[in-house]
């Protein structure tokens, strides 16, 4: 269910995009309600939703209170969302790795009271694997809790990109590695986020999110095909005598 909310934000994405590139909506006009665009690309209003969120942080959309959201600029994001999905899983695990440290970093020197208590109530939810019956259940509400976090960071553009990325990764995985068992860190090891956040150590909750998202890449290193980056360990030039 949630792969294909996913693909579905996607395809609105580049929808929007192509309509913004093509002038449908001019530089400063106002573009349709949330109603009306999901009647004209026939999906649901929280896909639209979804998809307007992206773009007004992406910079092409700009929200103009009690008026409506307005074109910022023709620009499409289609080519660059391309390039993203077609980038490897590995590339795009080390990118999400990089933004689940950061917001971790910045959720602990910035969480309020609200933020961390979101981020509690979500790992209390999320729990362990083994109380899942649908193991989607179980990815949706750890997608929740890496979310409160990106929420509780104080960037929201930051925040939104770690949504972006969390989506793509999760359907790269399906792709490339099908029906593979992959290790998902224990509730131990989110707890130790969770713990450096409230203490407001930013250097301990960069570092135990790196330790959540290592053994996944070192698994999926195992089973994915090596890649022309991790076949090569010295930049090339580099006299290695």
């Amino acid at each position: 269910m949630h792969q294909e909310r996913r693909s579905l934000v996607d395809l609105a994405l580049e929808d929007i995009g192509q309509r913004l590139a093509a002038g449908t909506w001019p530089v400063g006009s106002r573009i349709p309600t949330e109603p009306e665009l999901a009647t004209l690309l026939g999906i649901s209003r929280n896909t639209v939703r979804e998809a307007i969120r992206v773009l007004l942080y992406a910079g092409l959309l700009e929200v103009r209170q009690g008026d409506g959201t307005y074109v910022k600029t023709m620009t499409s994001p289609a080519d660059a969302l391309r390039a993203i999905s077609r980038a490897s899983l590995r590339e795009q695990l080390e990118v999400r790795a990089v933004l689940e440290e950061s917001t971790a970093r910045l959720a602990a020197l910035r969480a309020d009271p609200q933020g961390l208590a979101r981020i509690e109530d979500a790992l209390t939810l999320r729990g362990e694997q083994s109380q899942y019956a649908q193991a989607e259940d179980f990815i949706a509400r750890d997608l929740d809790f890496h979310l409160a976090i990106a929420d509780a960071c104080g960037n929201a553009a930051l925040a939104e990109l770690y949504r972006y990325f969390s989506r793509i990764v999760q359907d790269s995985i399906q792709r490339s590695i099908n029906d593979e068992a992959l290790p998902d860190p224990d509730l131990a090891s989110h707890q130790a986020i969770v713990m450096a956040i409230r203490n407001g150590d930013a250097d301990a909750a960069g570092t135990a999110a790196a330790a959540v998202t290592r053994p996944l890449m070192q698994t999926l290193d195992s089973l994915l095909p090596a890649s022309p980056l991790t076949s090569h360990p010295q930049p090339p030039g580099r006299n290695t005598a």
